[in-house]
């Protein structure tokens, strides 16, 4: 059996487009696949269980044994991909665990492929926050997100020499648009006709960005 991609969504700041990652991927793995896990482990409101409560798991990493019961669950080699969205207030929480158990390692062994997605911000914060894990992952599975609605520049130096994914801005009206909790990625391409609207293109240009990024990792792992 081939290795069951594992994507773990996260920052170390609030507020920069973290769960829109995480929804996207999960819409597009399931478009792709017909099947996917996402995980929501948040504290704040809306969250990725609100804009995808069919197919969302909740998971907490406060104690011993919701960590463990989270890595049951999902270091997994059952060829349906995982998608953890991870709010910042349980980043460093997180990361401590999977350098103790050495999830990296784990989660190959049983035949899981493990990415990360660091949504970048420019400040101290995010830098701290990405320096912390960096030690912890290979070079290969970390991936720096960058949201330019956020990102409004360059990149940090130490995060521009990884690789990295860039999603362009929306206007602020398609960005509320977008933010409506029964909004749909995959709906909108398939009930908007017109396909040179922006926002038709943004998705399927996200769409795209996660293809070549999963076929990439399955050239890695031949």
């Amino acid at each position: 059996m081939s290795s069951t991609p594992l994507y773990i969504i996260c920052s170390s700041r609030p507020q920069v487009g973290k769960t829109l990652i995480a929804r996207l991927l999960s819409e597009f793995l399931l478009l792709k696949n017909g099947a996917v896990v996402p995980f929501d482990i948040n504290l704040k409101e809306p969250s990725l269980l609100d804009y995808l409560p069919g197919i969302t798991e909740t998971a907490d990493v406060i104690d011993t044994y919701g960590k463990m019961q989270l890595m049951d669950r999902v270091i997994v080699n059952d060829g349906t991909a995982k998608v953890i969205d991870l709010g910042y207030h349980a980043f460093d929480e997180f990361f401590k665990m999977c350098d103790q158990i050495g999830l990296m390692k784990e989660a190959m062994r049983r035949g899981v492929a493990p990415v990360i997605l660091f949504v970048a911000d420019t400040d101290r914060a995010s830098v701290r926050g990405y320096q912390t894990i960096q030690p912890l992952i290979p070079p290969n599975a970390l991936v720096v997100v960058d949201n330019e609605f956020v990102v409004r520049g360059e990149l940090p130096p130490v995060m521009s020499r990884s690789r990295v994914l860039r999603f362009a801005a929306l206007p602020v009206f398609l960005k509320t648009y977008i933010d409506r909790l029964n909004f749909s990625f995959t709906g909108y391409l398939r009930q908007e006709k017109d396909s040179s609207t922006e926002l038709h293109q943004w998705i399927r240009r996200s769409y795209t960005t996660f293809r070549d990024l999963e076929l990439s990792m399955l050239l890695q792992r031949s």
